[in-house]
């Protein structure tokens, strides 16, 4: 019988595709999520807040496999993030995590579904009260955008206006899109955002950044405010450094993520 090389290459490339099918059927299995936001005092920070707060866990980066829920994360970042500190560093909370980010990346509709129905509930119910909505606890993806594509709901309507969505942001083009709405965004510091950064100061925005140690009054001309003290960032003066203290891996970091020379 006569090798042909060609058919050859055919079933080595059929076999593989079948093989990444596989590999993706196997990684989109995850289980109904009850709720999809977690209530502020399960996280050490959030629960000094002193709104009443709900927060969005998600398996951040690429951790998942298959999709990144991070796309501006440094590697700086990726090493000193805080995924795995607190209650994260257990495996039923990073395996809950997971199951959540991958509710996100294959079945995006009726993730938005859920995420907007969870919402309405909390705005209903807390009608007459403030309460402090963290989408991105541990990723970095326009929820609010989405919310609105996949449900036709803007939550940044002042008929929502007792939900006060805040969070960080790695991501230049989020973050002025919403500048000056009542989305507050603080934008992250990293070893590789240098001109960002500048951008997000000469608007008047807000940077956070990671000190080794203690926090000095004052960085690059800017007044530097405790972000240990409280999560919720809605209420900060305009043109601040957002300080915090280096945790966890992060106090190892070498790459520029972490200020260690002020």
């Amino acid at each position: 019988m006569e090798f042909n090389l060609n058919k050859f290459y055919t079933l080595i490339k059929t076999n593989q595709m079948q093989t990444n099918l596989i590999k993706e059927i196997t990684l989109r299995n995850y289980k109904p999520v009850k709720n999809l936001l977690s209530e502020g005092l399960t996280n050490s920070k959030t629960a000094k807040n002193e709104l009443q707060t709900y927060i969005l866990y998600l398996a951040p980066s690429d951790i998942i496999g298959t999709h990144n829920l991070c796309p501006m994360a440094s590697a700086g970042c990726k090493a000193a993030c805080l995924y795995s500190a607190g209650r994260g560093r257990f495996s039923n909370v990073q395996l809950s995590r997971i199951n959540k980010a991958k509710f996100w990346a294959y079945d995006r509709k009726e993730f938005y579904i859920q995420l907007a129905n969870e919402l309405l509930k909390i705005h209903n119910k807390l009608i007459h009260q403030r309460i402090a909505i963290r989408l991105n606890g541990t990723s970095d993806i326009d929820h609010i955008s989405l919310l609105k594509k996949y449900t036709g709901i803007d939550f940044l309507d002042s008929f929502y206006s007792n939900l006060l969505f805040y969070d960080y942001t790695k991501n230049i083009n989020v973050y002025k899109r919403y500048f000056g709405s009542n989305y507050k965004l603080t934008f992250s510091k990293s070893e590789t955002n240098f001109d960002e950064c500048l951008e997000v100061i000469s608007m008047g925005g807000n940077i956070a950044a990671v000190f080794f140690a203690e926090l000095p009054d004052t960085y690059g001309g800017l007044n530097v405010i405790n972000g240990d003290e409280s999560d919720l960032r809605y209420f900060d003066p305009l043109g601040v450094i957002v300080g915090l203290k280096a945790k966890g891996d992060a106090k190892k970091d070498l790459s520029g993520f972490v200020i260690n020379k002020y």
